[in-house]
């Protein structure tokens, strides 16, 4: 089995590895690099056949619904079968006509189920599903030739899904000739620190929740579903509803499981603003709203009772609340990549918080494993080489591991 890492050696982003066998290839991810300044084709790397024309490519699998491995979907022939995991792939159909820029809804292909094995050409695969802020998120083993290789994705041991981590090092798989391992939190955590967990963020909303006096006001991904649980539960122990808009509840539904919050809850709130309204009217998409529609509020609910609601913001809110009168008192949580604020993402956002003095407070956590957790898990696979990938830090691998073997951007290595 042959492998090429053409991009995430050395950086966060825009993951994308081949894998050849007896002249059949695949891919593991497609993704953007998070420096890319659009969603442009001159970022596909150099593989062969991404046109669609030579049958020896037979597909690629993606990991998870985050842009930074999936992006470049967008710019690829719509014949090369993609697998995911089912849920992720009903989020990305529904998230699509919301977003600006080249959002690409992924082709038909296989569907994960976690740890059940399905074959492509002389590859065998199996998923398994790893806790992450992106929701139905999997490590793939790759299977060839009486080779085995394991890719991690990306994956964390602190969020609600923890239990997943738990059961992967309790019973790994076993025999791993190559493990290719994220190592995003390298250089951003010390080898012994830990990111804080959801339950712990839980109850930093919470404080933060019942220390503002006016409407809250959290600015997070809508597809990050942990996120939102640890909101609503927040919420709830405040006396706040959660109010969101028509994106956020296509989003819910889409993941396709009533345990997650979903817009008809009684502790939910559908608000639509005015610039999505207009997108419906624009789209037709009525019956969508019809279906979301059961607690659909209006601005004079949120004028009326500002310290009973808790808004999943996006910066298309700020028109209808500054139109309304609705800040006073209001509080600001950025939820998010700390990344995105530092490098002028939201410059307009920072000067609209600022006229109207709303204070900003982070309360974040990472969806990508801690170092500690990185040793637990490769520890626990005993894999005979380890290769990094998706980190700034390839060199602080051989802090954690002893079998490190590092291989650039572009160079064809065996295993």
């Amino acid at each position: 089995m042959r492998i090429c890492i053409h991009r995430g050696s050395k950086q966060i982003g825009g993951s994308c590895v081949e894998i050849e066998y007896q002249n059949q290839r695949l891919l593991i991810d497609l993704g953007l690099p998070l420096d890319a300044e659009s969603n442009d084709s001159r970022y596909l790397p150099p593989i062969q056949a991404l046109d669609g024309n030579d049958p020896s490519l037979l597909g690629i699998l993606i990991s998870h619904p985050h842009l930074d491995h999936f992006g470049l979907l967008a710019h690829i022939s719509p014949n090369i079968p993609i697998g995911m995991g089912v849920n992720a792939r009903r989020i990305l159909a529904a998230a699509a006509p919301f977003l600006p820029g080249n959002i690409p809804i992924p082709a038909s292909g296989w569907d994960y189920q976690s740890h059940q094995a399905f074959t492509i050409g002389p590859f065998t695969i199996t998923p398994f599903l790893v806790d992450h802020s992106a929701y139905d998120a999997y490590a793939l083993l790759i299977e060839a030739g009486g080779k085995r290789l394991f890719y991690s994705g990306d994956f964390r041991a602190h969020g609600r899904k923890s239990v997943l981590f738990d059961r992967l090092v309790e019973s790994p798989p076993q025999n791993i000739d190559a493990l290719l391992v994220e190592g995003s939190s390298l250089g951003r955590l010390d080898t012994d620190q830990r990111f804080p967990g959801e339950t712990e963020l839980e109850e930093q909303l919470v404080q933060a929740f019942s220390a503002t006096e006016g409407i809250a006001l959290i600015h997070t991904s809508a597809q990050n579903i942990d996120r939102i649980v640890s909101i609503l539960r927040a919420c709830k122990k405040t006396g706040r509803k959660l109010v969101i808009d028509l994106y956020a509840a296509a989003i819910l539904e889409a993941t396709g499981n009533q345990n997650i919050p979903q817009s008809d809850w009684s502790d939910v709130a559908l608000f639509i603003p005015q610039s999505q309204r207009i997108q419906i009217k624009k789209n037709a998409w009525f019956e969508l709203l019809k279906k979301h529609s059961k607690n659909r509020i209006f601005i004079e609910s949120l004028q009326e009772s500002p310290k009973q609601s808790t808004i999943l913001f996006r910066p298309l809110h700020c028109r209808d609340l500054e139109n309304a009168n609705c800040l006073a008192g209001a509080g600001y949580i950025y939820s998010q990549w700390e990344g995105y604020w530092e490098n002028g993402t939201y410059a307009q956002l920072k000067d609209w918080l600022a006229h109207h003095n709303t204070p900003k407070q982070s309360i974040h956590t990472s969806g990508h494993a801690s170092p500690v957790d990185l040793k637990v898990f490769v520890q626990a696979l005993v894999p005979k080489k380890v290769i990094p990938i998706h980190s700034f830090m390839p060199e602080r691998y051989a802090d954690l591991y002893a079998n490190v073997e590092q291989h650039h951007d572009g160079e064809w290595w065996e295993i």
